[in-house]
């Protein structure tokens, strides 16, 4: 449950950061997700979520 804490401070984290520095650039690119269809994003979603799980499991099981 930790991890899951600090992982979620971390995203929040991140998120402000991208906010704080650049945030014409994130209007940018929000007004372009609309653009973007469903199935698009649903697999982009996808690999991500794969990945981050590819992550999360490499560094649980060999502990780094």
């Amino acid at each position: 449950m930790r991890e899951l804490i600090l992982a979620l401070g971390l995203f929040f984290f991140i998120e402000g950061v991208l906010y704080a520095l650049f945030p014409s650039k994130m209007k940018n690119m929000l007004e372009k997700i609309k653009t973007i269809n469903e199935s698009q994003l649903r697999i982009g979603g996808l690999v991500f979520t794969v990945i981050g799980f590819l992550i999360i499991w490499y560094m649980k099981r060999y502990g780094i």
